[in-house]
């Protein structure tokens, strides 16, 4: 999971077009990017399309983004998402561990009652769009097998916050929302799933986002969220190991090996530990090897 693209559930021509941008996930969604009074249009073309895309099996996994718990839809939601065989839900606003546990089991009931397997769906969380949720972003360990990914947003803290801007002049996010992403990550890497980077919103500037997608998966971040079909080939190009990293990673792993597995070795004169020996074993599962 590199890429997540965003599409309106109220647009079938834009969900269609999704299926061959190259995302590794699209994202349905019920929430934002749908109005108040067009939620039950939404939730009918996302079971339109989720339905007709469900036993097809060379496609980009899909996921719902369902409205938040405190909008009162979330529950419609889910059943209708889940009944049509979507592979995972996001969850919006979420506010930690705890909601992520109760969404899990209104899943299983979901699943239950609809003859979906037991574990079927996965969940993805925005887990800092209010101050309250950045604090409790150490709180996700152990809160359900089904939790893939954690992701952070900017744009939903600015409006909790009062802020202006998420940015300063530069480009660069400011404090707080330099804060959020951090603990994103290792919120994320303490619940041992994937850490995803908040969308680059202007879709326009690509070498912008190359450059940010190129930071993030510098400082640990394995996906980034997108919100136009255009900015998916340079997410997936950032966050797949070029071959001179999977190689320099397969020398790692196999020299640990061939040492009888020890605690530190050294290669081409450079001393390698255990972290060295993990974090090689984990770009070659990123990598698919």
């Amino acid at each position: 999971m590199r890429s997540l693209l965003f599409v309106p559930a109220t647009a079938p021509e834009k969900l269609a077009k999704a299926l061959g941008s190259g995302a590794d996930v699209v994202i349905v969604d019920l929430e934002d990017s749908v109005a108040a009074d067009a939620k039950e249009d939404g939730r009918a073309g996302m079971v339109a399309f989720v339905a007709a895309q469900a036993a097809v099996s060379d496609r980009p996994k899909i996921f719902v983004r369902v409205n938040g718990f405190s909008t009162g839809l979330v529950d419609a939601d889910l059943d209708a998402a889940v009944a049509s065989g979507c592979d995972g839900i996001m969850l919006p606003k979420a506010a930690g561990g705890a909601e992520i546990t109760r969404l899990a089991a209104k899943i299983a009931v979901a699943e239950a009652v609809h003859g979906i397997a037991d574990g079927h769906t996965a969940i993805v969380a925005i887990v800092t769009e209010t101050a309250h949720a950045v604090f409790q972003t150490g709180t996700y360990k152990g809160a359900s097998r089904r939790l893939v990914g954690m992701a952070w947003g900017a744009e939903d803290l600015s409006a909790d916050l009062g802020a202006t801007t998420a940015r300063g002049p530069d480009g660069a996010f400011l404090d707080a929302f330099r804060l959020a992403r951090t603990m994103t990550l290792l919120g994320a890497a303490a619940a041992e799933c994937a850490p995803i980077d908040g969308v680059f919103t202007d879709f326009r500037d690509l070498d912008g986002l190359a450059a940010e997608c190129a930071a993030a998966a510098r400082d640990g971040y394995t996906a980034k969220m997108a919100i136009h079909p255009a900015q998916v080939p340079v997410i997936n190009a950032a966050f797949t190991p070029s071959a001179a990293d999977v190689a320099e990673a397969t020398r790692i792993v196999e020299a640990f090996a061939a040492a009888g597995d020890p605690g530190v070795l050294a290669l081409d004169g450079v001393m390698l530990d255990r972290p060295h020996l993990m974090r090689a074993r984990r770009l070659l599962m990123r990598a698919g090897r």
